[in-house]
């Protein structure tokens, strides 16, 4: 299969990880007739909070940070998005302005899909809004979890929970690192915390050997350790 049969979105494998996969192969080539193909540079900005979006950005390869900006001007990470993840879905359908930003955290090739076809799908193929309202719904569970944890848990169970989290989310590397590579303030705004005690917490760990770190890289050591302290057994 030549790259632009593969770049068609009804033979693109990564409509199998979204709420693309309950449409037609008919529905999909009028997508595919129409997207536009971008590739976002780590760092760049796909969409800023309060942006009004004529679409949603379907991740075709990279990782990109869904943050919200408080009032004190600091940035709270929400989640992490990775391929097959469609962004912008929310304020697509509700017609409002988004309520967070999408910053790439690595090279991103993305596909932006005109909100005419979400809305016209929605309207005519009822798996499709099913599966939308699943996938919302999951959205709102992973966001409880967020508050509960935010609530209910420190900060240095929080950092903990948030290195197995990557580990099990984006795996490892050669070396043994965890592959989605965090610079300490963005692991402070994902935890929600300041700087400093990120890195407080993470040279505690350091010392205590349950992990190791080679500049912005870091590589779990005492998995247990890790989990006892979750769970409050430490």
């Amino acid at each position: 299969m030549t790259d632009h049969q593969e770049g068609r979105c009804e033979n693109c494998i990564v409509r199998q990880l979204n709420t693309l996969k309950a449409l037609t192969k008919e529905e999909l080539k009028r997508i595919s007739d129409s997207k536009e193909t971008k590739i976002i540079k780590k760092g760049e900005a796909i969409f800023n909070e309060g942006d009004k979006l004529n679409g949603v950005y379907c991740v075709r390869d990279g990782f990109s940070k869904l943050s919200k900006r408080s009032d004190n001007g600091k940035d709270q990470i929400v989640k992490i998005a990775s391929k097959g993840e469609l962004l912008g879905q929310r304020s697509v359908i509700t017609e409002e302005s988004t309520n967070l930003s999408a910053v790439a955290l690595s090279d991103m090739n993305v596909c932006f899909i005109s909100k005419n076809h979400l809305k016209d799908n929605i309207s005519n193929n009822i798996k499709f809004t099913n599966a939308l309202l699943v996938q919302l719904a999951n959205d709102l569970k992973f966001a409880d979890d967020v508050i509960v944890n935010m609530a209910q848990k420190n900060v240095k169970q929080r950092i903990a929970e948030t290195l197995r989290y990557l580990e099990d989310n984006f795996g490892k590397d050669e070396e043994g690192f965890i592959k989605m590579i965090l610079t300490r303030e963005d692991i402070a705004n994902l935890v929600g915390t300041a700087k400093e005690a990120c890195i407080r917490q993470l040279t505690a760990f350091k010392k205590a050997g349950w992990i190791h770190t080679e500049g912005k890289r870091i590589k779990i050591i005492n998995d247990k350790a890790l989990y006892n302290l979750i769970e409050g057994f430490e």
